[in-house]
């Protein structure tokens, strides 16, 4: 098995080609993103390859690459934090039920459960600034073997893995091309197989390509409209690359949960290519989305743009996934 060549094509894909019109009181903004399907579809080939879900309650440890700005931490744990504590509807747990209706061979349904179990801070940049792929396993196993703070445990039953590098951390194709990733550790370098993520710090290097609907994508050729200050979508949480990268954090723990060894939920017969839940609804955030427009979402007292709601008050905007029962792209925020 051609473990490194899996590893260097499965990832987050934001390919974002912007058009756009407008005319003197109203702007709308498109992109071309050929896997988006709101509506639903007999088209699509999601198909079950019979490998394992994440079925069992997930201990989720949280890895900080590089320094990190407090406040933007806070965000992000309120935010995983939302997954096994109540909010209004619709909320962070209720996006999650659609995750939940995958089942492994047996039947069993992925986890409804999801808890934060550790952070390890990495701070020192263990494996330098400029990393690979691959240096992500690597990242993981200084996490669980150091002896300068206290080691996160090597929970190969039920942890999961989420690497968080900070802006000033180059990651190849980051940017580019991806803006996260999934996959598992080989035993040769952790010791144990078990599943992992990545997510990048869109902030100071692509705002625009990781951080839609909140940054303007500058490379489009494409100007902002007046007055909108570089910004599409006012970020609920106040900073356009947190906002962003939550929903990537989503998208890649969506997936790693429905297909963590590459062998189970994903559309086509090459897992060499797969299509995942979340892929299939890149940019789909409310009903009537697809073809560049985001869909119907909330907006808060500020105008900000939001779907879900979380803890301490807190609102994200994160993209909707594949619902394999209404067979289309779904979220709790829907209209119908």
């Amino acid at each position: 098995m051609q473990n490194l060549h899996l590893l260097a094509l499965l990832f987050y894909s934001t390919f974002f080609q912007f058009l756009a019109f407008s005319s003197t009181q109203n702007y709308q903004y498109y992109y071309n993103q050929e896997k988006n399907y709101e509506g639903s579809s007999d088209l699509i080939d999601l198909k079950y390859h019979m490998g394992p879900v994440l079925a069992s309650s997930i201990n989720l440890y949280l890895i900080w690459y590089g320094q990190w700005n407090p406040k933007h931490q806070s965000t992000i744990r309120d935010f995983i934090n939302s997954f096994s504590s109540p909010a209004p509807y619709p909320s962070v747990s209720d996006w999650w039920r659609t995750i939940t209706l995958y089942t492994d061979q047996t039947g069993s349904n992925i986890t409804n459960t999801i808890i934060l179990s550790g952070e390890f801070h990495d701070f020192k940049y263990s494996q330098t600034k400029y990393l690979t792929r691959l240096s992500m396993q690597s990242i993981i196993k200084n996490a669980v073997t150091t002896s300068n703070q206290r080691p996160l445990p090597l929970n190969y039953h039920n942890g999961l893995y989420l690497v968080l590098t900070s802006s000033d951390v180059l990651v190849q194709e980051f940017c580019r091309a991806v803006c996260g990733f999934h996959y598992f550790t080989f035993p040769s370098v952790v010791g144990v197989t078990i599943p992992y993520a990545w997510i990048g710090y869109s902030g100071t290097q692509c705002p625009g390509m990781c951080a839609y609907p909140f940054a303007w994508p500058k490379y489009s050729g494409i100007k902002p409209p007046p007055g909108s200050n570089d910004h599409i979508m006012g970020a609920p949480n106040g900073d356009p690359a947190i906002d962003g990268m939550i929903s990537v954090i989503v998208h890649e723990l969506a997936e790693v949960s429905s297909n963590p060894l590459i062998n189970a939920w994903y559309a086509g017969d090459d897992p060499t290519a797969p299509t995942e839940i979340a892929d299939l609804c890149l940019g789909v955030y409310g009903s009537g989305g697809g073809g560049g427009y985001v869909g119907v979402v909330y907006k808060d007292s500020w105008g900000n743009g939001y779907n879900l709601n979380g803890v301490k008050g807190r609102k994200f905007l994160v993209q909707w996934v594949w619902n394999p029962v209404r067979r289309r792209c779904f979220g709790p925020n829907a209209l119908d």
